[in-house]
């Protein structure tokens, strides 16, 4: 079936930390089990990284939404200076 992905900007700062809950991003496939949506990060970040919350700085190029329900994701902006706008593919 078809993926359907809507996800909405958010503005960090150098060393903030967001985590990603099912406002940004949330997906769905048409099947009765979300919950098993796979996120794969093809092109890490730049500016940051996407850690699990367990465990901290160690960037994770995979979760689930599951993982995005339980706000157990998060992104880390790395504290480049004069970072410009990133998204996450």
């Amino acid at each position: 079936g078809d993926i359907v992905l809507l996800a909405k900007p958010v503005t960090l700062t150098e060393g903030d930390r967001v985590t990603l809950t099912t406002d940004v991003p949330v997906a769905t496939d048409g099947t009765s089990k979300p919950e098993k949506l796979l996120y794969a990060v093809s092109l890490p970040p730049v500016h940051g990284q996407i850690e699990h919350i367990n465990y901290p700085s160690v960037p994770i190029s995979s979760y689930r939404q599951l993982d995005v329900v339980a706000q157990k994701v998060s992104y880390v902006h790395d504290n480049s200076h004069g970072a410009s706008k990133e998204s996450l593919r």
